[in-house]
């Protein structure tokens, strides 16, 4: 689990929390970017395409876009809050090439991980998607990529509706479990989903999946509250679920809140331009000065645990591993997810699905609150349009039948009218020829 030193919040830091529209704003704000630059970097994973070109490529639309905001503002930080990691097929999380690593080529068939994350002011959104690149509605994904893809999706839909105030942290890790177990699949184990706050991107609160005893009297409980931020981060393996570090490079890092006096140079230095640049959020090697320094000065750091290392782990080879990772913010109104992009079903054909009852009426409900209203009303108007439609064509059959009955009477009384008429000429006659003989 990831270390607890934290950053020694100010006040002020402490009470900036979404329950402040300005807060729930640039929450917003880096949702949107990290949203954006997701779907562009999806866009580019073709065959040929390098998992150095996309991550170099998501990290300059970070700070490309994050600096186009609170321009005037020149205090303010703002930037990368996680770098774009490319894990592939049995890649399980963290790969963040250097330009001096072995290169890792896209091909048709592989399964990509996207990973990435923005800040304003501190304020951190996150997301991941998967895809298979050559995947689509008309050459569908089949077999166990199609599997963990839907257990994956499945289990982030069912965290959704269960991180919500109130609930306790192992339901979702239950929940996540149930889902993933119905379609052959397994969570990796021991991975962590922790709440975000300003400048603090793996805070106190999270809930772990499929955990290991030792890892289970570890982890504590908690319950989830309003006004709280979550990245929900959801990863799902066709084979054992274990995680494990090979002799790939770990380039990510973040610096923990401790003061210890570095002996080496270019550990000083390596120390003071990830302050300046980073803070106290995650970033890769690949984006200091000298990359070459940067490999020398972290080794120090880590040595005297001024660094936390973001290990590159694998699963076994030939298996898959796919994750969904969304940003929450628990408003009092119900969960406002600001990250992770729509996931499409019908480009996944699996023999495979959900049978546990309580776990399908968990899916089927709705995430907010104002959708489940939404939902009610419509089926309200629906009952009610139904109900109005029968009562209309009934008083209609009645109505219809007088308007009939109407006409008739009508008829009648016109035939009526006009044979008095004729009654009267004919009586009037005579009476006209008895005045003109008079006259005569």
């Amino acid at each position: 689990e990831r270390c607890s030193e934290k950053m020694a919040d100010s006040g002020e830091d402490q009470d900036a929390t979404p329950a402040q529209d300005i807060v729930v704003t640039k929450y917003k704000m880096a949702g949107d970017m990290v949203n954006a630059i997701l779907k562009e970097l999806i866009g580019k994973c073709v065959p040929g395409t390098t998992a150095l070109e996309l991550s170099e490529c998501g990290d300059n639309r970070l700070k490309e876009e994050t600096s186009k905001v609170f321009k005037k503002d020149k205090e303010m930080k703002k930037g990368i809050a996680f770098p774009t990691c490319i894990s592939v097929n049995n890649c399980i999380c963290h790969f963040s090439p250097l330009k001096s690593d072995p290169e890792v080529t896209l091909k048709e068939g592989d399964m990509v991980k996207i990973d990435l994350g923005a800040h304003v002011d501190g304020f951190i959104a996150v997301a991941a998607h998967t895809l298979v690149i050559g995947g689509s509605k008309e050459n569908k994904v089949t077999g166990r990529r199609a599997d963990v893809m839907m257990a994956a999706h499945m289990a982030s839909e069912a965290a959704l509706r269960l991180v919500k105030p109130g609930n306790e942290n192992y339901t979702v890790t239950e929940g996540i479990q149930k889902v993933a177990e119905s379609f052959n699949c397994k969570p990796i184990e021991g991975m962590m989903s922790h709440q975000l706050s300003k400048n603090v991107i793996d805070g106190e609160k999270a809930f772990i999946q499929n955990p290991s005893e030792a890892q289970r009297k570890e982890h504590e409980k908690c319950e989830f509250e309003v006004h709280e931020v979550y990245a929900i981060d959801i990863l799902v393996s066709t084979g054992e679920g274990k995680g494990r570090e090979l002799d790939t490079r770990t380039t990510v890092y973040k610096k923990k809140d401790i003061v210890y006096q570095l002996k080496m140079k270019a550990s000083r230095q390596f120390l003071s331009e990830t302050d300046k640049k980073f803070g106290l959020m995650p970033f890769t090697l690949r984006l200091l000065e000298d990359e070459k320094k940067a490999k020398m000065g972290v080794v120090e750091c880590v040595k005297h645990e001024l660094m936390q290392p973001f290990g590159v782990l694998f699963e076994r080879e030939g298996e898959f591993v796919a994750q969904f990772k969304s940003t929450v913010i628990l408003m009092p109104n119900g969960p406002l997810k600001i990250t992770g992009l729509s996931f499409e079903p019908e480009m996944y054909q699996t023999e495979l699905k959900i049978e546990d009852e309580e776990v399908k009426a968990m899916l089927a409900a709705s995430v907010s609150k104002k959708a489940a209203k939404k939902k009610k009303k419509k089926a309200g108007k629906k009952a009610g349009k139904k109900a109005a439609k029968k009562g209309g064509k009934k008083a209609a059959k009645k109505t219809g039948g007088k308007k009939k009955a109407t006409k008739k009477t009508t008829k009648k009384t016109a035939t009526k009218k006009v044979a008095k008429k004729a009654n009267a000429a004919k009586q009037a006659q005579p009476a006209a020829r008895q005045q003109k003989q008079r006259g005569k």
